[in-house]
């Protein structure tokens, strides 16, 4: 009975034990970039309740100070500045997640085929790879933008096309370190299908990192967005978009709230996201772990 009970109950703590939370995540960095994030989240899903004016129709004298009536004052032709620096995350934050997803699948493809099949299939797609990482992203963003077109849109598909070669090459090595791993032979060895090699044995260990990577490329991502906007090229007015704001804010020194309630709203993301991609890495890393008094 005494063996049986403390059986019983010791499964339990064990499971409890496997399944919390990292003690990574629950760092104050992490835990704050959570809330940020998701502060955010909620203001987007509930921005018309946040706010009666519309982003884009004059409601006061333009240029005014920030206010009991205007949080965050006016723009130059009288628009409440706290509604659209609101409907502006809108527009960053779900293109910035597209942006990602896009690169994301784009470049695990090109990486994981890269590393698979190697020889000529190999040399063929890295040396493309070489090419696009030859240019300055922003800059190559720039002209494949001006090519298309100005536009939000536009600038999502640029920005991806420069991108995707940085989960290329990371897909690729973790794929090659993965494909010269006991159990990824012992697998080909039993016949296992190409297909079923990469989806079963090789795709689990590439989540991890490729996970940490999107985290903080989606910072990245919002800033770039808001980059082009700020040089003309992304959001066009009337639409609310943080870069295009900050942009306006340069011309009008003396009124500092029309580039700094934006620029701050793109810096909370930008660092939230940060916080929380270098928490998920240490979560993941087992030697980062290990560090941080956890066992892998």
């Amino acid at each position: 009975m005494t063996a049986a009970t403390t059986t019983t109950t010791r499964i339990p703590l064990r499971l409890r034990r496997n399944y919390s939370i990292p003690a990574s995540m629950r760092r104050p960095l992490a835990v704050t970039g959570a809330l940020i994030v998701l502060a955010w989240a909620v203001i987007i899903v509930f921005a018309p309740l946040l706010t009666s004016h519309d982003p884009n129709v004059p409601s006061m004298a333009p240029l005014m100070s920030p206010s009991a009536d205007h949080w965050f004052g006016t723009d130059e032709l009288g628009r409440d500045l706290f509604t659209r620096v609101i409907y502006g995350g809108r527009v960053s934050l779900p293109l910035a997640f597209l942006l990602v997803v896009i690169a994301v699948v784009v470049g695990a493809v090109i990486g994981a085929i890269s590393g698979f099949f190697g020889g000529r299939v190999d040399a063929v797609l890295m040396r493309i790879v070489d090419m696009v990482f030859a240019f300055p992203a922003i800059i190559l963003a720039m002209v494949v933008t001006a090519v298309l077109g100005p536009g939000l849109q536009n600038a999502v598909l640029a920005l991806a096309l420069v991108t995707w070669p940085t989960y290329a090459r990371v897909v690729r090595g973790l794929v090659l370190s993965a494909g010269r791993s006991d159990y990824v032979q012992s697998a080909r060895l039993l016949g296992a299908s190409t297909r079923r090699t990469l989806t079963r044995e090789i795709t689990p260990n590439v989540i991890g990192p490729v996970l940490v990577l999107a985290t903080l490329d989606i910072g990245n991502a919002v800033l770039l967005l808001a980059g082009l906007s700020f040089l003309g090229l992304g959001a066009q007015p009337p639409d609310p978009e943080w870069g295009s704001m900050v942009s306006i804010g340069t011309t009008y020194f003396q009124q500092w709230w029309l580039g700094v309630f934006p620029g701050l709203a793109i810096f909370s993301l930008v660092l939230a996201f940060n916080f929380l991609g270098d928490s998920l890495r240490d979560a993941i890393d087992p030697r980062t772990t290990w560090g941080s008094g956890e066992r892998a």
